[in-house]
């Protein structure tokens, strides 16, 4: 199993990174974590434009699925023809959305090119990935994954506030995906998103071995939030997320 960071910038692209996107591999089988806003383009880095199995998004957000109807365009339009369907996990909402953002609501959309299944919580196989879902503490329908195989698992908290749910779902994990988009400071809004301390925090009562902080905001001092994090209470190891960066586990 391995997971490679192809985007961790929050909210938008920056100079160094795209949008929100994670690939999962393990037996020649690529799934994707989010495909948000610029994406797909650094994707094409580490495996082949076609290779994608299946997409997970967490939620509807631009900056977490976006690129998925750049996808559409290459799996609908190829020198070749058009691709096998895919799935996409994703909510409920999904097709009737991205439709919309790609400029052509009516049927069939998107759907020539994903199968789309809708998400709740609980667990299911994608290819040999054990995948749990749980509804994540954000203002829109927000799930967080834990994607297991071999006895090892990523677990990612998409966008949330603060979540029991979260330290549930990464209990133990080899690695977890946390956001950590606010700098600690007054006023700052509940059920939105996270600081580094907060994510530190919920990495310590997981238990998890690696805490990786993501979606990171470009206009705010990465490296503070890494500070704050240290003030977390979380013992194990804290990285910034990097786009580029890979995580072999077992």
């Amino acid at each position: 199993m391995k997971l490679t960071i192809i985007g961790c910038s929050g909210s938008f692209p920056g100079p160094d990174s795209p949008a929100s996107c994670y690939l999962l591999e393990a037996e020649g089988f690529r799934l994707l974590l989010d495909l948000g806003n610029g994406a797909l383009g650094a994707l094409q880095r580490h495996i082949g434009l076609y290779d994608v199995d299946a997409i997970c998004l967490s939620h509807l957000h631009a900056d977490h699925c976006l690129d998925l109807c750049s996808y559409h365009v290459v799996r609908t339009y190829s020198p070749n023809g058009p691709l096998a369907r895919i799935p996409v996990y994703a909510p409920r909402d999904a097709p009737r959305r991205l439709a919309a953002a790609y400029g052509m609501p009516e049927e069939p959309g998107l759907e020539t090119a994903f199968e789309f299944v809708p998400l709740s919580p609980g667990v299911r196989d994608i290819g040999p990935f054990q995948v749990s879902t749980a509804l994540m503490n954000h203002p829109v329908e927000t799930y967080g994954f834990r994607v297991a195989h071999g006895g090892h698992a990523v677990a990612y908290s998409a966008d949330t506030g603060e979540s029991p749910e979260l330290v549930e779902l990464a209990k133990d994990a080899d690695v977890l995906l946390c956001e950590a988009s606010f700098l600690e400071g007054p006023g700052l809004p509940s059920g939105l998103h996270m600081t580094g301390r907060q994510a530190a925090e919920h990495a310590a009562r997981a238990g998890v071995g690696t805490l990786v902080l993501t979606h990171l905001v470009p206009w705010f001092d990465h490296d503070r939030i890494a500070a704050e994090a240290a003030r977390g209470g979380f013992a194990g190891r804290i990285d910034l997320a990097r786009s580029g960066a890979a995580y072999p586990l077992g």
